[in-house]
């Protein structure tokens, strides 16, 4: 799924990726409105993860969806 495919269709992915990671506020998925850079970020700060596990975490996340 590329990125123009992900900001589209966000209103129903957002759901299913605040059921993947349940540490995100509701208000922070929201504002991230299915920008690559702003999930890697939140999943950096609320995991503790490395940008590139981070990275491919999504991949396989908005892969799998």
């Amino acid at each position: 799924m590329n990125q123009d495919q992900i900001k589209g269709n966000w209103a129903t992915l957002k759901g299913k990726f605040h059921e993947a990671y349940g540490e995100l506020t509701d208000d922070e998925v929201e504002q991230a409105q299915g920008d690559r850079e702003q999930l890697v970020g939140l999943l950096q700060t609320k995991y503790g993860k490395a940008r590139e596990e981070a990275e491919r975490e999504l991949d396989k996340f908005f892969a799998s969806v």
